[in-house]
């Protein structure tokens, strides 16, 4: 359907960055920002109420994060989705759930331009272009990404251990540091925690916590906690926190269950 005013709703649980796309969106004669949302469940009253043209939907919130607000709405009314995330490793399930695109934090006002201006192309109706496009894009994402390895190469003091992602139960961030879980060891590397889990593969080792990495295969049960947050019980006996803010990162299976 073409439209000639297009009608956008900001959802994100930092005001800075709702302020940070209001800005950006006041530019532009096109587009009126019929309201603002600060976390999932306000963001699914929004859009039925005010039906939005176009949404730019944060990733990571409270309670209901923005994958979560799209399995909550009926399919039919959907509006445009940006995705605005600071985890580039979403824009493969971004595209999975037909989002028009997907911001990474921190972005300019040129990335910012781009992306409005495909969601005006779509509203517009001229989508078969910029859907190939869109696609080539992400799949040049990923070919770009290393492979993930099975194992990891741990040097101790005296010597270098090779050990199989498969047996490692849990990552903590160190410092500088990680410590790897393994059964009853615990081994040392120098690498942080976002530079690992670009080694690992995402559907298995999860970011629970801004400290924390946990293999999926080594979890025994999630326990509710409070204020949102729940723990996490290993096979091993560690009790992790799992973060509001990360639990968009658990399977589907597990999430629904929370």
């Amino acid at each position: 359907m073409t439209r000639s005013v297009v009608r956008a709703l900001i959802v994100d649980d930092e005001p800075p960055a709702r302020r940070k796309i209001r800005r950006f969106l006041d530019k532009d004669a096109d587009v009126v920002v019929v309201g603002e949302a600060g976390n999932g469940e306000r963001a699914i009253r929004a859009i039925r109420e005010l039906e939005p043209d176009l949404v730019f939907l944060d990733i990571q919130m409270p309670k209901v994060d923005g994958f979560g607000v799209l399995e909550s709405l009926k399919k039919g009314s959907m509006p445009e989705i940006v995705f605005v995330t600071a985890h580039d490793e979403y824009a493969l399930r971004a595209f999975e759930v037909a989002a028009l695109d997907y911001l990474l934090k921190p972005f300019d006002a040129e990335r910012f331009a781009k992306a409005l201006g495909r969601a005006k192309e779509r509203l517009r109706g001229d989508a078969g272009t910029g859907l190939d496009r869109r696609l080539q894009e992400l799949l040049a994402q990923v070919e770009r990404r290393p492979p993930k390895t099975g194992r990891l190469l741990v040097k101790t003091r005296d010597r270098a251990v090779l050990v199989n992602t498969a047996d490692v139960a849990w990552i903590q961030a160190a410092g500088n540091y990680i410590e790897l879980h393994v059964a009853e060891r615990t081994y040392l590397m120098r690498e942080t925690l976002h530079g690992m889990s670009q080694q690992l593969d995402p559907d298995t080792f999860l970011r629970v916590h801004r400290s924390f990495l946990v293999n999926a295969d080594h979890i025994q049960e999630i326990q509710a906690w409070s204020h949102g947050d729940h723990l996490i019980v290993m096979r091993d006996g560690a009790k992790i926190r799992l973060s509001r803010r990360y639990r968009h990162q658990l399977p589907a299976s597990l999430r629904k269950s929370l």
